[in-house]
C-alpha cells in the first residue's frame, strides 16, 4: 500500500528518535554478515493526525531502498467484520499472478487451510472436509509468513491502523509477534493506542527495537508547525501567523497541513491579517465543518463521498458510481471535485486522503440513508462477482426486513467464512440472518448453522441454539438428526455427560428408522462410557456386549459401537484376548479420526485398548494416523493437543519417560492456546504430572498441580489416566500417605462401583496399598493381592509384572521375593520397561537385606533399564542400594568354617 503524500512531498518533522528506531531496526535486519540478521517489532502509537501513516511510508521507503521485500496493510474502520482482510493483504501479494498448481505448490500442505482465508482458493478447490480450527489457522498463517520472510529475507511487514484491523489477522499477528527476532522480519505497526482492541494488548507490551513499549509520536512544537506551514504557503510566512496555526490545531500535523492548504487555495495573506479566520478554517478540515465544505460541492458529490465511506478502503470508481446511483462520467467529475477538496485520492481505486476524513463522512450520514447505502453496496459487490462474503459486512448493516434473499446470502457467506476458519465472523452472519428472520422452514436449519459455528467457540451457547432448533418445524429427518448429534456433542464437551447422553437416548427410544436408532444407541453409549455419575454401569455393559456380539462392522456405527465394545472390556478387565478381538474388528473397513459429524473419541478409545493390552506399537501407528489426519485438516487446538497427550501417555507406559515428557508438555502449550480448564487440560497435566512421579520429580509434579488446580472437584468424565489417581500418586510421592490413602480409596469406590476393574488402566489400588503399608501391612497385602487377581484376569504381562512388584514390596520376606521374581518374569515379556527397572531394583534391594546373593546383579539391571527410561530418581536409587551391597570376599579371606555360608560371587 503506496504511503500518502502531504503537498507532493512526504515531510517529517521532530521524529529523530522514531527514524533512529526504524534506522536501527533495518541494520539489524539488513546485517550483511552471516547469521547476523535479526528482525523485531516497531510500535508507534500516537492518536488521530500526528503522523503514522507518514512515519510508516518513509518506513517503507527506506526499507525498498535497502533492498527489503515490503508487505503493507492497512486496518480499516469498515472492514473490521472482514475475517482476515489485513491477512490477505499482507499476503496475497507475494503469490499475486500465480497459477493455482503454483500456490499449491508453494504452500503445501497448508493449501487447504489457508488457502480460502487468504483468498487464494475457494473452499471447494480447497477440497472437502471440516473447517480448520482458528489455532490450526493461525499456524498455517505462521508458515506461510515464515516461509515468506526465509525466501524473500528481509522482509519488512508494515500495519497500518492496527487498531482496525479485523480481530482474526490481529490476533494472529500479536501471537506471531515475538517469533520475529529469530527471523530476518521486522513488523513495524501503527495504532492509536486508546481504540486497540482488548485482544491486541501484545503490541502494548511486546519486547523488540523500542524496548518493551511502543514509541509515542508527540504533538509538533510551534517550530515545526512553522516549518510546514511555510513548506506550504511560502516563506514569507509570519511568526504570528505560524504560531496561530499550532494553537489552533494543537501542534497536530494532518490538522495543520490542511489548515495551510486551505490557506493557500483561498489565497489569504499568511501574517497577522488573517490570524482571525484560522479557527473557523481549522475547523472546515474536520467534524461538523468537513461536512459543510463538503456539502457545498453538490449533492451528487456528496453521493459519492457517502458511497465510498461505506465502501471503506480501496474503492473501485465502478462500484461507487453504482452505489450512490450516478453514471459513470457524473461520477468521475465528482471523483475530480472530492481530489480537488482533498477529501479522496487515487485514480483506479479511490481512498481517503486520511482516516479521519473518512470517518467524518461516514458518521455524517443521515442514519436511514446510510442502511440504504449498505443495502445497495451488498447487491453492487454481488453483481460484480466479488461475492456472498463482500457483501456480508455489507447485510450486518442492514434492518431486519423478512427478505428470504438476505438470509440466503448470509448463510452463504457463513459458510465460506467457517470453511475459511474464522467462526467468530460467521457466527455474526447467522445470528444477524436469524434476525431477518428466515422463513419458518428455514429457521432450524439457520439454528443448526448457527451452532456449528459457535461449537469451537461456546460449547454452552451452542447448546441452547441448537435446543431451540429442535423447537422448529423440521421436515427433513437428517438435519434433525444432525442438530441432536451436534447438541449431545455440545453438552459432553461443556462436562454435562449425563444431558449428552439422555439427549441422544430420547432420540433412540422415537427413532422409526432402524439405522437411526442405531446410531443413536452408538452415541448413548459413547456418553454413558464417559459418564462418572452412570447409574447403572454394569447394565450397560451387558447390553453394549449383546448389541456389539451381533454386530458385523459393516458401517461406520456399527464399527464404533464394537470399538465401544472393546474399551468397556478394557475397562472391566475382561480378557486381553477379548479385548483385541473387538479392537481388530472395530478397525476391520476403517475407523476414521475426523469424520463430518462425529467426534473422534472412539478412534482413540480403539487406540488405547492396544496400548493397555500391551501393544504399544499398534497404539502409536493409530495415533500417528489420527495426528497426520488433525493436522492435515488444520485442527490444531484440543484434538492434536489430545493426540500428544495421549501418545506420550502411551510412551510413559513403555517406559519412554522423556520422550513421554516432551509430548505431554507439547500437549499442555497446545490446551493452554485452547483456554484454561477445559477437558484436554486435565488430559495433559494428569499425564505430565504421572510422567514427572515417574521421572522421581514429585516436587514438580505437585508444583504443576497446583498451578492448574488439578484437585477436587475432578471432572466429571472419566478419563485416562484417571485425574483423582493421579493426585493420590502425587500425594503418595510427597510422603503424605494419609491423604494419598483417602484420594485413593475414594478412587476405588467409584470404580468398583460401576464394574471398572481393571488395575492395567487405573493402578489405584497399587498405589494405595503402598500408602497402607506402613500402618497396616495386613490390609496392603489384601488389597495388593486383590490387584494381582484382578490383573491375571485381564491376562496383560504390565499389568500382571506391575501388580506382584506392588505385591512383593508391601508383603515382603521370601514370599516377597518369590513375588519379585514372579513380576520380574512377567515385565521382562512386556513393554512396560520402566515397570522392569522398578522391579529390578526392588529385587536387588530384597536381596541385599536378606543377606542373599544377586543383589549387585539386579540392581545393576534395574539401574541401566533406570537411566534408558530417564528414570531419574529410580536410578538414584539403585546407586544408593548398590553402594550398600558388600563386596565379595576372596576365598582366602574367608576361614575353615565361614565358606559353606559364603554368598555366590557376584557377576
Amino acid at each position: 500500500m503506496v504511503g500518502r503524500t502531504v503537498g507532493g512531498a512526504r515531510t517529517l518533522f521532530e521524529r529523530d528518535a522514531e527514524l533512529s528506531a526504524v534506522e536501527e531496526g533495518l541494520a539489524a535486519l539488513c546485517d550483511p554478515a552471516p547469521g547476523r540478521r535479526r528482525g523485531g517489532l516497531l510500535a508507534f502509537a500516537a492518536p488521530a493526525g500526528l503522523g503514522k501513516t507518514t512515519l510508516l511510508a518513509e518506513v517503507r521507503s527506506r526499507a525498498a531502498d535497502r533492498g527489503c521485500t515490503v508487505l503493507s496493510a492497512r486496518g480499516g474502520d469498515q472492514e473490521q467484520q472482514v475475517a482476515f482482510h489485513v491477512a490477505r493483504q499482507l499476503l496475497q501479494p507475494p503469490l499475486a499472478g500465480a497459477t493455482e498448481a503454483d500456490v499449491r505448490a508453494a504452500l503445501g500442505s497448508w493449501y487447504g487451510i489457508v488457502g480460502p482465508a487468504l483468498g487464494l482458493c475457494t473452499a471447494q478447490a480447497a477440497g472437502q472436509g471440516a473447517a480448520p480450527d482458528p489455532q490450526g489457522l493461525r499456524d498455517g498463517l505462521d508458515w506461510v509468513l515464515t516461509h515468506v520472510a526465509v525466501q524473500h529475507a528481509p522482509v519488512v511487514l508494515v500495519l497500518d491502523d492496527a487498531h482496525w484491523a479485523d480481530p482474526q489477522s490481529l490476533n494472529w499477528l500479536a501471537a506471531f509477534a515475538p517469533r520475529t527476532d529469530d527471523l530476518a522480519l521486522l513488523v513495524v505497526v501503527a495504532y492509536r493506542p486508546d481504540e486497540l482492541p482488548p485482544s491486541a494488548e501484545a503490541f502494548r507490551g511486546l519486547p523488540g527495537r523500542a524496548g518493551h513499549r511502543p514509541l509515542g509520536l508527540e504533538p509538533l512544537t510551534a517550530d515545526a508547525i512553522g516549518r510546514l506551514v511555510r513548506d506550504r504557503v511560502g516563506a514569507h510566512a509570519d511568526e504570528e501567523f505560524c504560531r496561530e496555526c499550532w494553537a489552533v490545531t494543537a501542534g497536530n500535523p494532518f490538522e495543520a497541513v490542511e489548515l495551510a492548504v486551505k490557506v493557500r487555495d483561498r489565497g489569504l495573506p499568511p501574517d497577522g491579517g488573517s490570524v482571525h479566520l484560522l479557527r473557523d478554517l481549522a475547523a472546515a478540515a474536520k467534524g461538523s465543518g468537513l461536512v459543510a465544505r463538503l456539502e457545498r460541492l453538490g449533492p451528487s458529490t456528496v453521493r459519492l463521498a457517502w458511497a465510498a465511506a461505506v465502501l471503506g478502503t480501496e474503492i473501485q470508481p465502478a462500484l461507487a458510481a453504482t452505489v450512490a446511483g450516478l453514471g459513470s462520467q457524473e461520477a468521475a467529475d465528482c471523483a475530480d471535485r472530492l481530489r480537488a477538496a482533498r477529501v479522496l485520492t487515487g485514480g483506479r481505486t479511490l481512498e481517503f486522503v486520511h482516516p479521519l476524513i473518512a470517518t467524518a463522512v461516514y458518521r455524517a450520514i443521515p442514519g436511514a440513508i446510510r442502511v440504504a447505502l449498505h443495502g445497495k453496496a451488498a447487491f453492487a459487490v454481488l453483481d460484480a462477482g466479488l461475492g456472498p462474503t463482500a457483501a456480508a459486512r455489507h447485510l450486518l448493516e442492514t434492518h431486519p426486513e423478512e427478505d428470504p434473499w438476505v438470509v440466503h446470502q448470509l448463510r452463504a457467506a457463513a459458510r465460506e467464512i467457517l470453511r475459511a476458519g474464522a467462526p467468530e465472523a460467521a457466527r455474526d452472519c447467522l445470528a444477524r440472518a436469524l434476525r431477518e428472520p428466515p422463513p419458518p422452514g428455514e429457521r432450524a436449519a439457520v439454528r443448526y448453522e448457527l451452532g456449528c459455528a459457535t461449537q469451537l467457540l461456546e460449547p454452552a451457547t451452542t447448546a441452547n441454539h441448537l435446543r431451540a432448533a429442535l423447537e422448529e418445524p423440521i421436515d427433513d429427518p437428517e438435519l434433525r438428526d444432525g442438530i441432536i448429534f451436534l447438541l449431545s456433542q455440545s453438552l459432553a464437551h461443556s462436562d454435562l455427560l449425563s444431558e449428552a447422553a439422555e439427549v441422544v437416548a430420547a432420540a433412540a427410544r422415537t427413532a422409526t428408522a432402524p439405522r437411526t436408532r442405531l446410531r443413536m444407541q452408538a452415541e448413548q453409549f459413547m456418553w454413558d462410557a464417559f459418564r462418572a455419575d452412570e447409574p447403572d454401569s454394569p447394565g450397560r455393559s451387558r447390553r453394549l456386549a449383546r448389541l456389539a456380539d451381533r454386530l458385523t462392522g459393516r458401517d461406520l456405527t456399527e464399527r464404533y459401537i464394537i470399538g465401544l465394545r472393546a474399551w468397556d472390556a478394557t475397562l472391566r478387565g475382561e480378557p486381553t484376548g477379548t479385548v483385541l478381538r473387538h479392537a481388530a474388528r472395530a478397525l476391520h473397513g476403517g475407523l476414521p479420526w475426523v469424520e463430518e459429524g462425529r467426534g473422534f473419541e472412539v478412534p482413540v478409545l480403539v487406540a488405547m485398548t492396544y496400548a493397555y493390552a500391551d501393544r504399544p506399537e499398534r497404539a502409536e501407528e493409530l495415533f500417528a494416523e489420527g495426528i497426520a489426519d488433525f493436522e492435515r485438516h488444520g485442527w490444531r487446538g484440543a484434538h492434536l493437543s489430545f493426540g500428544y497427550v495421549l501418545l506420550g501417555y502411551v510412551r510413559h507406559r513403555c517406559g519412554r519417560l522423556a520422550e513421554a515428557e516432551e509430548l505431554a508438555r507439547d500437549g499442555l502449550r497446545l490446551a493452554e492456546r485452547v483456554g484454561r480448564g477445559t477437558p484436554v487440560q486435565w488430559y495433559a497435566v494428569a499425564v505430565l504430572a504421572g510422567v514427572l512421579v515417574a521421572r522421581g520429580r514429585a516436587a514438580e509434579a505437585a508444583e504443576l498441580a497446583a498451578g492448574y488446580a488439578f484437585a477436587a472437584p475432578f471432572p466429571a468424565a472419566v478419563t485416562f489416566p484417571d485425574a483423582q489417581a493421579v493426585h493420590g500418586e502425587i500425594l503418595l510421592a510427597l510422603g503424605r500417605r494419609e491423604e494419598a490413602a483417602a484420594e485413593l480409596a475414594a478412587v476405588g469406590r467409584r470404580l468398583d462401583a460401576r464394574g471398572m476393574r481393571n488395575p492395567g488402566w487405573c493402578p489405584w489400588q497399587l498405589h494405595l496399598a503402598l500408602a497402607q503399608a506402613p500402618d497396616d501391612p495386613g490390609q496392603a497385602a489384601r488389597t495388593a493381592l486383590d490387584a494381582v487377581a484382578r490383573a491375571r484376569q485381564f491376562g496383560a504381562p504390565s499389568a500382571i509384572g506391575s501388580a506382584l512388584r506392588v505385591a512383593a514390596e508391601v508383603i515382603g520376606g521370601p514370599r516377597g521375593l518369590d513375588l519379585l521374581a514372579e513380576a520380574i518374569a512377567h515385565l521382562e515379556a512386556s513393554p512396560a520397561a520402566h515397570e522392569l527397572a522398578a522391579a529390578l531394583v526392588a529385587q536387588g534391594t530384597a536381596l541385599r537385606a536378606a543377606g542373599r546373593g544377586g543383589a549387585a546383579q539386579a540392581l545393576r539391571r534395574g539401574l541401566d533399564g533406570a537411566v534408558r527410561c530417564g528414570a531419574d530418581g529410580l536410578a538414584g536409587t539403585a546407586r544408593t542400594e548398590l553402594a550398600r551391597v558388600p563386596a565379595p570376599r576372596r576365598p582366602s579371606e574367608a576361614g575353615p568354617q565361614a565358606a559353606p555360608f559364603a554368598a555366590p560371587r557376584e557377576t
